[in-house]
């Protein structure tokens, strides 16, 4: 597995621990990944980090970016584990311009058929490729 498909999924469980325990803040989540974390390379922590802080400030912007094309999906109705892949690859279709968003769309199919169950793929795949086709999301990634 490469370093950015481990640092994904240490991200996805990051942001599964901030929405499975939502009175534990995002400093504490951290520390703890760090604590339990003592075998991971350190650039793939960081960049997990990176993603989990980015997700988290531009929460808003990407939950109501993934609602707009979930038809008949309210977001407390999706899994969680489909709802944070689709959150990390948002964030970087919008805001990660470095990262190409044919990548970060793959990235989130392979991670939601790893840890969702077998419709997983094709639901996040259908949301991503809307997001995707998107003219914010260009708008955005060239913001940066």
């Amino acid at each position: 597995m490469g370093l950015r498909r481990e640092s994904r999924e240490l991200a996805l469980q990051m942001l599964y621990a901030l929405d499975a325990n939502p009175t534990v803040g995002l400093r504490e989540t951290l520390q703890t990944f760090r604590e339990e974390q003592t075998e991971t390379v350190a650039r793939v922590r960081v960049f997990a980090e990176g993603l989990v802080q980015g997700v988290q400030e531009q929460r808003d912007v990407i939950d109501a970016a993934i609602k707009a094309r979930s038809k008949n999906w309210a977001l407390a109705r999706m899994p969680l584990v489909d709802l944070n892949v689709m959150r990390l690859a948002t964030y970087e279709l919008m805001f990660r311009s470095d990262i190409p968003k044919k990548v970060s769309i793959n990235e989130a199919i392979e991670i939601a058929r790893k840890y969702g169950d077998k419709e997983s793929p094709a639901f996040v795949n259908g949301i991503l490729d809307e997001i995707e086709a998107c003219p914010k999301t260009e708008e955005s990634s060239e913001e940066q």
